[in-house]
């Protein structure tokens, strides 16, 4: 199976975009070989507002990406973000019959159906349909109910629904670049593949993906998708908060913000906190010295703000997180922002990188919560590859793999 099998994961965000290749290895993990990053232009807010300026940023990434790797690409699967998705759980109910009432994959498939029979408003879709769990005849906790016996089935599923004009908007963007689309995976959903484990899945955590200008969360219980919310803000409002209280551009707002910016002002010693840095105030000549505890009193006060309104969300869908919190995303890579989100949601929370046991080859390279999403894409694209390798390509396997294989897939 080596060298026939690749994923290819595409990050467009607002800030970066960002390109994994990997290769499917014999042990079952992605095998990184290329990655590609470059500056992102055309998105606000996940939303494409310069078709051309991201097929420029794409054709970039993706470039640097081939070179490494050597290899071709044609295909991608893309992220799906924006700040008006949203998800809801709901059920549907059909009855079984047949011979034995032995259950289908067409009963399976009229319950998914039944549970996605919901009004949307005007120019809204489903982007995801992802079944949390079965009840055959009063039985819950059923995640293959394929073969089994009853007369009455119940499908549990998160549905995940936004504005279309998004999704097609972005996916012609990326066509523009050269490339066709394979599938589009929600952005929280991708880190979740990369950076989560079965356990954490099972038992319940919380993935907090924080973008540029956009922050998802997506919540796991009982091995699936249990809560999915979209805040509008991110590492911009930080940069934003820098530039006005310092009176600096925001080239050097940012600049400021990852060589010396500080979340956490208990984890800097005094001789920190009296350090000083140079800063250049917009309209001025001259350079004036800052404390970095000045810069902390800044940040650290957004920092809990923004946090709070992420665990109000947690806590308003009355979700247990026994196994924490996991940051994802360029905005989670500043300073001390692990440890305030520990104080304010009052778990355990940690970075998010990448699995040992998934990934291989240059994952050293890209094992940063920034990369999660964009190698969760990639490592999306090989699953699905090869359960249709290992189904030989039937329908019907890819039919069982698409329902049953695990609550990642896009149901259609």
């Amino acid at each position: 199976m080596k060298g026939e099998i690749h994923g290819i994961g595409l990050d467009i965000g607002t800030s970066k975009v960002r390109c994994v290749i990997g290769e499917a290895g014999d042990d079952g993990r992605l095998n990184i070989l290329g990655t590609g990053q470059t500056d992102s232009r055309g998105l606000r807010r996940g939303i494409v507002t310069g078709a051309e300026a991201v097929s420029a940023a794409i054709k970039k990434a993706v470039g640097e990406a081939e070179r490494i790797s050597g290899l071709e690409v044609h295909s991608v699967v893309v992220n799906l973000s924006g700040e008006h998705y949203r998800g809801e759980n709901k059920n549907g109910v059909v009855a079984v019959a047949g011979v034995g009432r032995e259950i289908t994959e067409d009963d399976v498939e009229r319950a998914i159906e039944s549970a996605s029979a919901m009004q949307l408003p005007s120019g809204w879709e489903i982007f995801d349909r992802l079944p949390q769990e079965f009840i055959i005849d009063g039985q819950d906790g059923i995640t293959e109910p394929v073969g089994m016996s009853g007369s009455r089935l119940e499908s549990l599923v998160h549905i995940v629904t936004g504005p279309s004009a998004g999704r097609q908007n972005l996916e012609k963007a990326v066509q523009r670049s050269g490339l066709e689309v394979e599938r589009m995976v929600l952005e929280p959903l991708a880190a979740a593949e990369s950076t989560l484990t079965d356990n954490d899945k099972e038992y319940g955590c919380a993935v907090v993906n924080v973008g540029s200008e956009i922050t998802s969360l997506m919540t796991f219980g009982r091995g699936a998708v249990q809560h999915t919310a979209v805040f509008p803000f991110g590492g911009l409002h930080f940069t934003k908060d820098i530039a006005v209280g310092l009176r600096v551009s925001m080239q050097e707002a940012n600049s400021i913000k990852h060589q010396f910016g500080c979340a956490a002002s208990f984890l800097m010693n005094d001789d920190e906190r009296s350090e000083t840095i140079e800063i250049m105030p917009v309209g001025r000549s001259e350079t004036r010295g800052l404390s970095k505890e000045i810069l902390c009193d800044i940040m650290q006060p957004r920092a809990i703000e923004l946090l709070q309104h992420i665990a109000h969300e947690i806590n308003a869908a009355q979700m247990q997180i026994p196994s924490g919190i996991v940051l994802t995303g360029g905005g989670a890579m500043m300073r001390g922002i692990v440890e305030i989100a520990e104080q304010v949601f009052d778990a355990p929370t940690r970075l998010g990188t990448l699995s040992e046991r998934r990934f291989g080859g240059l994952a050293n390279q890209v094992n940063g919560p920034d990369w999660a999403v964009s190698c969760g894409l990639a490592l999306s694209s090989m699953d699905v590859q090869m359960r249709e390798y290992r189904s030989g390509g039937r329908s019907t396997g890819r039919k069982v793999a698409a329902w049953l294989g695990n609550f990642r897939e896009k149901f259609k």
